[in-house]
């Protein structure tokens, strides 16, 4: 006879299932996508882009990019409700919250020209 996962979970007592419970829940809050963690908010894309006062079409696509401004992130999870922070961790040291970068106010940059070359004359 075959034992799917859902019977095997339920043979576990209370107290272990809350504790497969509690980590797989961690697990997948690691890996969520932004689009991932909208959806576990219960938000739409609509709700996000009124609150960001953008247009849909630019949230499905800011969800869909894998590399964004701390400004626009943090911009994104607030109008999630939420607050963004970053924690910097290394080998044999302790995690660092890392202050600042995510309430820094940024101002446009002004892409600088690049310098002409003077063409030499050649005698």
């Amino acid at each position: 006879m075959s034992t799917n996962v859902h019977k095997k979970i339920k043979s576990l007592s209370a107290n272990r299932r809350k504790k497969i419970e509690a980590r797989a829940a961690e697990l997948i809050a690691e890996e969520m996508s932004l689009r991932d963690l909208r959806k576990a908010l219960t938000l739409t894309q609509k709700r996000i882009a009124e609150t960001l006062g953008i247009g849909q079409d630019s949230v499905s696509r800011l969800e869909k990019r894998s590399d964004l401004l701390l400004s626009t992130l943090r911009s994104y999870i607030e109008a999630m409700g939420g607050r963004l922070s970053l924690i910097a961790e290394f080998p044999d040291r302790e995690p660092i919250s890392l202050s600042g970068l995510t309430t820094m106010e940024t101002k446009p940059v002004t892409p600088r020209r690049g310098r002409r070359r003077m063409k030499t004359q050649t005698a």
